[in-house]
């Protein structure tokens, strides 16, 4: 079992990863949109969030050496 970490996403709040590697699965917290950098929230409308917060996910699997578009 791996942790993944990545000062690319939000660091995670709480006592959990931002994703664990196991058995050859990636399995990740769920992403708000915060923004890495500031901590902020990040806009103030459904689309402006979701790209934020679909934007952390993929840096956390970039951690982990995969992305958005793999299929494993």
């Amino acid at each position: 079992m791996k942790t993944i970490q990545t000062n690319n996403a939000p660091k995670a709040i709480g006592p959990y990863s931002q994703a664990i590697e196991a058995g050859g699965f990636i399995f990740t917290s769920g992403q708000i949109p915060l923004d890495p950098e500031t901590g902020a929230m990040t806009g103030s409308d459904i689309v402006t969030q979701t790209e934020q917060a679909i934007k952390n996910l993929g840096a956390v699997l970039e951690a982990a050496g995969v992305g958005l578009r793999d299929g494993r």
